[in-house]
């Protein structure tokens, strides 16, 4: 009788699931280097080295629309992409936002617009992923573009004293992104309850 023959045990498939690679990819390291960037801002803002938080920013800034055009036109779009990318904008703009206010370089009711329409944003995002057992999909809008682009101008016109340089087109900045942030997260919040009224809440099937 010949003797069995041993067949070499063959490897585990390899876990379906988010790879290091996709991770690191270009755009998202580019992501990754924004929040890190952060502290540095920070710290920047707290030794009064505007200039310098000019320079920094204006990098920051400069990474959020290369990743995403990296992103489109090499096809390196992921999910984690889509969610970090804004993160880091949020997490950037409302840091700049809350330090700049305590500096009294920008008025707190243009922080109190900001804050609550991210807050709105967020909480509603999640109460309808509870709600619903499904995640709403995360599409800017124009308005919403428009709003993150304002406030960017308004950091860098912080930054550069534009107050002191030109009053009148600093407060006319002010008030365009008061405006446009308001409508943004309005219609944010339409888009979000018009999501909501084609879905059946989980908790009722």
């Amino acid at each position: 009788m010949p003797p069995a023959s041993i067949h070499p045990t063959p490897p585990p498939a390899p876990a379906h699931g988010l790879a290091f690679g996709q991770l690191l990819n270009l755009p998202n390291a580019l992501t990754l280097a924004r929040i890190v960037s952060i502290p540095f801002f920070l710290a920047l803002l707290s030794k009064h080295r505007y200039t310098d938080a000019l320079y920094l920013f204006g990098a920051a800034a400069l990474t959020d629309g290369l990743d995403g055009a990296v992103a489109r036109w090499f096809d390196m779009r992921t999910e984690i992409g889509a969610y970090l990318d804004p993160f880091a904008d949020k997490l950037l703009l409302v840091s700049a936002f809350v330090v700049l206010t305590i500096e009294n370089s920008i008025p707190a009711w243009l922080l109190g617009v900001v804050l609550i329409r991210d807050i709105v944003i967020v909480f509603g995002y999640f109460m309808f992923a509870f709600f619903t057992g499904e995640r709403p999909p995360m599409r800017p809008t124009y308005l919403g573009k428009g709003s993150t682009f304002l406030q960017l101008f308004c950091v860098i016109g912080a930054l550069a004293r534009a107050g002191l340089k030109w009053p009148l087109c600093w407060t006319g900045l002010l008030y365009l992104t008061l405006a446009v942030t308001a409508s943004a997260g309005l219609h944010y919040a339409y888009q979000g309850l018009r999501w909501l009224s084609t879905r059946e809440p989980e908790m009722f099937e």
